[in-house]
């Protein structure tokens, strides 16, 4: 199994298995093209493309008036608008220029809300796909005429490890970051 954090702090570790084919897309000390906000990861199956991006108000170190905050940005929806979206619909169009969108994209969002009660969580997510979903079909005025993203879903740490049982993100503590950072 190969183990993934977005970044070198992050709580969250996933574990891949060594066969399965995923890359990070948004990464850093790499040539990307400017102005273009990329999904933290790529997995490719034999059936579609996942286009993963991982948000995690939930991360230990963060103050809670900020976690706080950031919970609100994303019920009224600016994180969907200003960062999903825009994530969505720049990795498609570099995978396509790349040609490599040959295969159904789907969009995963991963949301570490577990600092949150599980009331909050559920407020949250009810909805939350079908409306990221609209919005990553109509940027626009009008709808987009070419559907880029086949579907997309919206899960929490416990969600998605029910759902991708074979991929288990787990949450490393701060403590245990901080030694395996000093090892």
């Amino acid at each position: 199994m190969k183990t993934y954090r977005a970044e070198a702090n992050a709580e969250l570790e996933f574990s891949f298995p060594d066969d399965l084919p995923w890359h990070e897309l948004d990464q850093q000390g790499i040539r990307l093209p400017q102005q273009m906000k990329f999904v933290d990861l790529v997995i490719e199956r034999d059936q579609d493309v996942l286009l993963v991006e991982i948000k995690d108000p939930s991360i230990s170190r963060c103050p809670d008036d900020e976690r706080q905050r950031y919970f609100k940005r994303l019920a009224d929806n600016t994180v969907l608008k200003e960062e999903l979206t825009p994530k969505a619909r720049d990795s498609y169009t570099f995978l396509h220029l790349m040609e490599r969108d040959g295969k159904p994209i789907k969009f995963v969002v991963l949301i570490g809300l577990d600092a949150f009660d599980h009331e909050k969580q559920k407020a949250l997510l009810a909805g939350f796909k079908d409306r990221l979903f609209a919005d990553i079909k109509c940027e626009t005025d009008t709808p987009w005429r070419r559907q880029h993203i086949a579907d997309c879903v919206v899960l929490s740490v416990d969600i998605w490890n029910k759902t991708f049982a074979d991929w288990p993100v787990k949450r490393i503590p701060a403590t245990a970051t901080s030694a395996q950072a000093a090892a």
